[in-house]
């Protein structure tokens, strides 16, 4: 199952690092025209030499999702240089405090916040105007661990991404009429510099079972990049745009969705069924 992205423009938060820069590289050997946003130019300006040195097309444009300037003008210069953002990929995130709740920084977990919960927000502030106006547009939040369980020792983290699920869900409802379908993708246990902060808290900070699925991430690097940049091409290409407000992992069947053979509660964020 192939999906055409020739010449669809993306702009990605996180694109610098982690899940970001590899969606960002695998989206820009698919065809995509790419726009890099990350707070590090350095690592921006690798991901960026990447994609060229691999034929692709990509822009710099270095920025804190938490700061919505920023973000807006980051918009701007995607129509200015390519005619706008057709698809935005919220990458850009932080893992927060790790431990016990009554022991975590409260700073920290506002600014857990800030970026997890306020960079989405604000970047899907930026490009939503244009997609109105243009009546097309796709909107695709990165989730993570906690937003469908509880993750003991990572509350601001699991509460954030739980945050997120929700608002992507309600600007789903909120903009279906004017054609923009919002997601969530779930990439599954990935090797990226969180998998270290992780090791290095320790099991008395993180938890047993943290370090046992670091580890294992670690050595095995995690879920491989094929299956996540299958999802996220789907969920950017013409093909879903029957899909909207849902959370989808990695590891989902949702190839129904795109066959259109199942019933549109499946997937859904609540994932609650009543008794």
């Amino acid at each position: 199952m192939s999906f055409y992205l020739q010449g669809k423009r993306i702009l990605i938060t996180g694109a610098g690092r982690g899940i970001g820069k590899r969606l960002a590289i695998g989206l820009a050997a698919k065809g995509a025209i790419v726009g890099l946003v990350a707070r590090t130019k350095a690592e921006i300006d690798l991901t960026h030499l990447e994609i060229q040195h691999a034929g692709g097309v990509s822009l710099r444009l270095p920025g804190d999702v938490r700061e919505l300037d920023r973000m807006i003008m980051a918009a701007e210069r995607m129509r200015a240089s390519f005619g706008g953002t057709d698809v935005l990929i919220a990458a850009a995130g932080v893992q927060g405090p790790i431990g016990l709740m009554h022991d975590a920084d409260t700073r920290a977990w506002r600014e857990t916040f800030e970026t997890n919960v306020f960079g989405v927000m604000h970047a899907c502030r930026a490009v939503l105007p244009e997609m109105v106006q243009r009546r097309a547009g796709k909107i695709i939040v990165v989730s993570g661990g906690g937003s469908l369980a509880p993750r003991p020792h990572f509350s601001a983290y699991a509460a954030s991404k739980s945050a997120i699920v929700r608002f992507v869900e309600t600007i789903a409802t909120e903009y279906a009429e004017h054609n923009v379908q919002a997601n969530c993708l779930a990439p599954g246990g990935t090797y990226t510099n969180m998998t270290d902060e992780i090791l290095s808290a320790g099991e008395e900070r993180a938890g047993w079972k943290e370090i046992e699925d670091a580890r294992q991430v670690r050595m095995t690097g995690g879920v491989p990049l094929e299956k996540q940049l299958k999802l996220a091409t789907f969920l950017a290409s013409e093909n879903s745009n029957h899909i909207s407000g849902k959370l989808l992992r990695y590891d989902d069947d949702w190839k129904k969705l795109a066959q259109g053979s199942v019933s549109p509660e499946l997937f859904t964020l609540r994932r609650v069924t009543k008794s």
